[in-house]
Parts: C-alpha cells; structure tokens; sequence
C-alpha cells in the first residue's frame, strides 16, 4: 500500500523515489501511524461510552471523565520513558517495534469480558504507545536534511494526515462494531489495526534513516541492572500499594489520584532538570526557555481539547438526536469528524504556510499558538449554547452543534499540534534527540492529568455543565493573548528555531 502512494517522476537511475515529494520513508512511517491510530483512537472512541454503557461499566459520567483522561495522560506520560529507552537502550526503530507488539496485547486483552483484564489491558496499551509514539514522531525528522530543511513542516503535515486517516476509520468500523455488536469485539478489532501496522512497518522499514538505528547514547551494562532493580522496585510498590486499597476497599476512590499528580508533577520535574542541565550550550538553553512558554500553552489547549472524546462524546450520547437527514448513526461516529476535518484542512493550511513563508509573511510559532488557544476557546464557547439549552428546555440537540465545534477544534489544533511536532525537533538539544519529542507529550499528559484531578472522586467537578465549560473557555482565550502578547520575546528566544 505504501508503494502505490509513492511518486517517482522520472524513474531514471541515481533519482531518489519520493512520497508525495518527501523522503520514500515517510510512507512507510504515514501507513505505521495510521494502523496505531486506528487502533487507538478506536479504543477511545469506545472508551467512554463503554464506562458509562448499562452493558458496560455502567459508572458515572464524572467517573468515566476522570478514567478516560488519566488513561489519556498516561499514554502521553509514557512518551518519555519511551524516548529515553530509544535514546539509552534499543535505538528508534526496535523501541517502535516493541512498542507495536505490546500494543497488540493490550488491546487483545481489553477484549476479554473481565473487568480486571480490562483495566489491564488499559495498562498495556498505554505502555505500548508510550514506546510508540515519540519513537515513530522522532524518526520524520530524520528523514530530513536539518531542521533548515523546507520541506520539514510539510512532512509533518503529511505525516499528520496518516494520524488522522487512521483515527477517520476508526470509528466507523470499531465504533460501530463495539456499540452495536459487542464491546469486546470491538477491542479486539483494534488489535488487528495494529497488527498490520506493525507486518507494514516491518516490511517498509528499510526506506528509513539509519539514523533511526542509532542509540544516541548506551547505557553501560551497569546503568542497566541498575534500571532493572529500579524497574522491579517500583513495580513491587505499585502492586503493594493497589493491593492495599483493594483490600481497604478504598480502591475507587483513590485509584486515580496518585496517578494525576504524577502526571502533574512529572512534566514539570522533567523540564526543571533539563533547565538544570550544565552540559547544554547556551543556545539550547534559550531555546529551552523559549519551548517552555509552547509547552504551557500546549497543556492548556490539550486540557481542553481531549474533553471531544469524554465531555463531548458523553454530551453526544446522552443530548443529541444521533441523527441527521433521517439517518441514525452511533455516538461513537463523532469521533470521525476531527480526523476527516483534518484531511480536508491540513493540505490547505500546509500549502498556506508555505505560500506565506515565500512571501515573508508567515506567522511565527507563538502567533500561531495563540490562534490554536483563541479558536479552542472559541469552540467551547459555542459548546455552552446547546449546553444551556438542554439544560434549561431538556429533551436533545441537533448534532450539528457536535459539528461546528469539532470543525472550530481542528483548525486550532492545526496552528498547534503539526507544529508543535516540527519545532520540538528544531529546538531539541542534541542530549535529548529522542527524549525531547516524549516532552512534547508530557505537555498532553499535563492537561489530561488536570482533567482527570478535576473530575476525581475527591473533588468531582462535572465538566459537562454550562459552569464548567464557560471557565474553561475564558482560560483559553486569555492564555492565547497571553502568548500573542509576549510573542516577540518568545520568538527571540528561540532564535533560528521560530
């Protein structure tokens, strides 16, 4: 399949094949991605509805919240150790390869009809993507001659596209399947995604950069036991300490809360040591402060954002019509409007920003994430108008208020998320290669964790009210002044990196 989308115009002897005009590489990553987010994003499409389904779970909307955005976070969170076992131990491309085969597991074992295996299978999946995700990110940008490379953003763009077409079919199929047919036949659907991704990636990955082979820097046969006890440590503590609350019976209530703070604290732990880091220059230290100030307004937009899969989805279930021009479809169908809003969109901003770069007019970084924080903002605000509707009259809504406000969320989250990509490997010290992109993910982690400790059994706000929503939206659109106001500074700290 990755072949059929390869051009080669000339096929003349010493003419390098391309994709689309990039390296032949990034097909094989493009089709990689979108088997991993087909088999992601199917899962969260049916997460939610799953915890709060009487034939599911069967918990509160609150509670399914706080599930879906810790198990959200910690995806994200796990981006990390996932960049640093490629920079220490297995190099990119084994770490994905790994990644891709615990991901399978999980998601085989999320399709057995037990409730322990479930949240086991949870687990998997979020490790598994962990390994993933910086790893296959981290290799794009070695398909490029620098960071200087014009085609840079472009095949960031491109590669985005694979995300998304990816996470278009998920639902439609898993989705369907779990909803209508049996949740764990839905599960297990997914497992069979990332199955042929990973056959794909296996056959293509000759087409990568060598690079992507290289361990940047090997841990010593020292530092391994050492992170093996460690490892074997922290395990013992975690299989000690959920023991315990299973016994107590305290095990909902307080299941959650350790792994939001971690998910809170970390991020900030992280890049607190890397500011600290004596052996960087002093121009990746200036471009480190200038990352900090994209990684806040990154936290704030995801924060926001992946409430489309909990907030917005839980809203479609239970106050919309589920149905349009006489055709009933399931809830789970929303999750398709963002990725095919993508597809359609991103060619077009892509080609924008490349049209305004030649012209010397294309925005900066910062400008362009204060847009992504003012649109997400924006989105929200339409979101309290059949928020208070159904409150006040009750009964349900056209879906096409779920429509306008995904359509508002894509185009922010491209001023945001394909750029946020292509700067953090520009601005990443050379220490931190592969690590630097699981930061880029930690920013995700930091807002699904403030989700998941808001909506916790110990303060239980219900961000499905007009309340909730309105406080939600004011932050957004102030943090994107914020950021536009101080745009100069930020991009002067970034110097060639902006």
């Amino acid at each position: 399949m990755a072949s059929s989308l390869t051009k080669d115009p000339a096929s003349a002897p010493g003419v390098e094949k391309t994709f689309l005009g990039h390296p032949r590489g990034l097909a094989t990553l493009f089709m990689t991605e979108m088997w991993e987010r087909y088999s992601f994003y199917g899962m969260k499409a049916l997460l939610p509805l799953y915890l709060i389904a009487p034939g599911g779970m069967h918990m509160s909307a609150t509670t399914a919240t706080a599930i879906y955005s810790v198990y959200m976070a910690m995806v994200y969170l796990l981006a990390m150790p996932g960049g640093w076992m490629a920079d220490r131990f297995w190099g990119p491309r084994k770490t994905v390869v790994i990644g891709a085969g615990v991901v399978i597991l999980g998601h085989i074992t999320l399709a057995l009809p037990d409730t322990a295996s479930f949240f086991a299978g949870l687990v998997l999946v979020a490790l598994g993507s962990g390994l993933l995700k910086a790893n296959i990110s981290t290799m794009v940008g070695h398909l490029y001659d620098g960071p200087d490379d014009p085609r840079r953003d472009g095949g960031f763009t491109l590669f985005y596209i694979g995300i998304n077409l990816g996470a278009f079919l998920a639902p439609l199929s898993i989705g369907t399947i779990g909803e209508k047919v049996n949740w764990h036949f839905g599960f297990a659907l997914a497992a069979i995604g990332m199955a042929l991704g990973l056959v794909q990636f296996l056959f293509g990955s000759r087409h990568l950069s060598r690079q992507s082979d290289v361990v940047a820097t090997p841990a010593t046969a020292q530092e391994k036991r050492s992170v093996l006890r460690k490892g074997l440590v922290w395990l013992i503590v975690a299989t000690v300490f959920y023991s315990l609350l299973g016994v107590t019976g305290n095990f909902a209530d307080w299941a959650l809360l350790p792994i939001t703070i971690a998910g809170l604290v970390i991020p900030v732990a992280v890049l607190v040591r890397m500011k600290r880091d004596k052996d960087l220059t002093e121009v990746e230290q200036s471009k480190l402060s200038g990352y900090i100030w994209f990684f806040v307004v990154a936290a704030v937009f995801w924060m926001i954002y992946d409430q489309n899969g909990s907030t917005l989805s839980i809203f479609g279930e239970n106050s919309t019509t589920n149905s349009l021009f006489g055709f009933g479809f399931p809830t789970s169908w929303y999750q398709s409007l963002n990725p095919v809003f993508i597809m359609a969109a991103a060619p077009v901003v892509a080609s924008a920003w490349l049209w305004l770069n030649k012209r010397g007019k294309e925005p900066s970084t910062a400008v362009k994430f204060a847009s992504s924080l003012t649109l997400i903002g924006i989105s929200f605000i339409v979101f309290m108008i059949p928020l208070i509707d159904t409150a006040a009259n009750g009964g349900r809504v056209s879906p096409m208020w779920l429509v306008a406000i995904y359509f508002i969320q894509t185009v922010a989250e491209l001023c945001l998320s394909p750029v946020g990509l292509s700067v953090t490997t520009k601005m990443a010290p050379a220490k931190y290669s592969s690590q630097m992109m699981g930061v880029w993910f930690l920013a995700v982690t930091a807002g699904d964790s403030l989700t998941g400790l808001l909506t916790s059994p110990q303060l239980g706000i219900d961000l499905n009210t007009s309340g909730a929503v309105a406080v939600e939206a004011i932050l957004a659109v102030v943090a994107g002044f914020g950021i536009w106001t101080y745009r100069k500074k930020v991009t002067k700290l970034m110097g060639d990196g902006s």
